[in-house]
């Protein structure tokens, strides 16, 4: 397994590296697909980074670590998007709730995969709504499968969320509220190991987690700061962090 990762250089743009999403079917291409979010991609570019996307390969549902620590040594960081649902035997969850959807083993096995070899080397790591989740099940964390139905799930919403005083997060932000934009059904249940909740939600949605200081830079929220970071300076600064912190 290789662990040496290259210098960063401060001539170039840090590689960022982003797990693809499968997509069933993307009309201009004219077949499934694996594709990331257009807005995800170009906030990255505005912060001076140059976004990859990796093709999440895990046979019957596994990753190989060696195969993933070999494909990121060449990044300076990774991002953990958004997507579907995580698979709740993951968290060690015996049944499924029936609002679960579109669960992915493959996906599951090389984003847990690539979450545990950055957190593991210390890569800068920005972790977006699903992402979150997995960092969050990685470290032994659990999810709520359900928040409780159509009228307490947050979809289509953007909410203010209160930022918790002296956290990477407020720093980054310079404020201790933002207005977030969400499209999640389910939440943090069980914080994992060695994370803190670093914002919520008026409703007690846990909205960001972070470790603890030294533990390398990681951030991970449970909304999407790509959806207003061109016009939100607030949300384009923890894009703008994630590529200081990849520059070393």
């Amino acid at each position: 397994m290789s662990t040496a990762r290259r210098p960063a250089r401060p001539d170039r743009r840090p590689l960022v590296a982003i797990p693809a999403r499968f997509a069933a079917t993307t009309s201009a291409l004219r077949y499934a697909a694996e594709v990331n979010a257009r807005a995800l991609v170009e906030a990255v570019w505005r912060a001076g980074g140059e976004p990859v996307g990796l093709h999440p390969h895990a046979p019957a549902g596994e990753a190989d670590p060696d195969e993933v620590a070999d494909r990121l040594a060449a990044f300076d960081a990774v991002l953990l998007p958004g997507g579907g649902d995580i698979a709740p035997r993951r968290y060690g969850h015996r049944h499924t709730h029936d609002s679960v959807y579109d669960v992915d083993d493959g996906q599951d096995g090389f984003d847990l995969a690539v979450a545990r070899y950055a957190l593991g080397a210390g890569m800068p790591l920005l972790a977006i709504c699903r992402g979150l989740q997995v960092v969050n099940t990685v470290l032994g964390g659990t999810l709520h499968q359900d928040m409780g139905g159509p009228e307490r799930e947050h979809r289509h919403l953007v909410h203010p969320v209160t930022l918790r005083p002296g956290s990477v997060l407020a720093a980054v932000a310079g404020a201790e509220k933002a207005e977030a934009s969400c499209y999640h059904h389910q939440r943090v249940d069980r914080p994992g190991r060695g994370l803190a909740v670093t914002a919520t939600a008026v409703d007690g949605t846990v909205e960001a987690l972070e470790l603890a200081p030294g533990a390398g830079w990681f951030v991970g929220v449970q909304w999407h700061p790509e959806d207003t970071a061109a016009d939100d300076p607030v949300q384009q600064r923890l894009f703008d962090a994630h590529v200081r912190a990849a520059r070393g």
